[in-house]
């Protein structure tokens, strides 16, 4: 018995290594459609195959939900900053930079989330934290300089979009902690993936009728495979699956320990940009990952170590 629930306690650990793997490729698939699709297609087809994929899993009773009585309203804000506003940011963040510099970026929801909880929780960071929260953002200040003194192909405007991202990710961290006291992790995953697929996709129809693109055309750029199989991975493993990971861990790890996987998501999502993609990463982009890395690494390992909210019996 005291050895299951041993390994009971490291499934939040594997849902945050699992998340953050399939998190972490997801920049390149996320590249990729983008040399076909414009960035609101690719997410509008996205997030409107991930919600039939969660509807069918409810269907067929794989999963069960319960709102009776809940008040959905924290939810709807939690959707709205992630995924909505989150990955209107990271999609043409990659537009404008890489899958490489993208993750790099993502780095930064860690620092992000000690920011706002000093804010919003009255968490006051203590001074070694301060000093590498400044180092973090120093880095990425040196790559966006350096970036804009080579001029290699990547717009500055792709790294506002990126801390913008990063911002929405950090709010989303701390509201889907606090949502976790009443609704079960896959219960916040069903209502993040309805109200993307509805926003994105209401969006990217207004798009089409604005641009005069007839609606018999919707879908005519999944019939190019380097549109369809990112948005296979990207609807079905990096929406249904990692999300259900991500706020499962969320669910039994406080916000600020939990987004430490980011760092794990960052890597792969370098050598991936690196390796497959054959993007260019130069001698200032691993300065700048080293100080964003320590710096995000000084953050946590400063931090104070804070109680879950919530125990495991008290989750659904």
């Amino acid at each position: 018995m005291l050895n299951l629930e041993r390994i009971k306690s490291y499934y939040p650990y594997l849902a945050g290594i699992g998340m953050a793997s399939i998190f972490g490729f997801s920049f390149m698939f996320t590249s990729m459609g983008l040399d076909v699709a414009s960035p609101m297609e690719l997410i509008a087809y996205r997030f409107l195959l991930a919600a039939f994929m969660i509807t069918l899993l409810w269907v067929f009773g794989i999963i069960k939900l319960n709102y009776r009585g809940k008040n959905l309203w924290p939810l709807f804000l939690l959707s709205l900053s992630e995924p909505v506003v989150y990955f209107i940011f990271e999609t043409y963040g990659v537009k404008y930079t890489s899958s490489s510099l993208s993750g790099l970026m993502i780095a930064l929801i860690p620092v992000a989330v000690t920011a706002l909880a000093a804010v919003f929780l009255k968490e006051r960071p203590s001074l070694y934290q301060l000093f590498f929260i400044l180092l973090s953002v120093t880095g990425v200040a040196f790559i966006i300089f350096m970036t804009g003194v080579e001029s290699r192909n990547t717009s500055i405007i792709g790294f506002v979009y990126l801390l913008g991202a990063v911002l929405s990710a950090a709010f989303y961290s701390i509201l889907a902690r606090k949502s976790s006291l009443e609704f079960s992790p896959i219960e916040i995953t069903f209502v993040m993936m309805w109200f993307a697929a509805i926003s994105f996709n209401l969006l990217n129809l207004i798009d089409r009728l604005a641009k005069g693109y007839p609606i018999s055309d919707y879908f005519r750029d999944l019939t190019d495979y380097r549109v369809l199989i990112p948005v296979l991975y990207l609807g079905v493993l990096s929406s249904v699956v990692a999300y259900f990971l991500n706020n499962y861990a969320l669910s039994k790890l406080p916000a600020s320990q939990a987004s430490v996987f980011a760092n794990l998501t960052t890597v792969i999502s370098v050598i991936a940009g690196i390796t497959i993609r054959r993007e260019a990463f130069y001698w200032y982009h691993i300065i700048g990952a080293i100080m964003i890395l320590i710096g995000v690494w000084g953050t946590n390992y400063f931090g104070k170590v804070s109680q879950p909210i919530i125990s495991s019996e008290e989750t659904h």
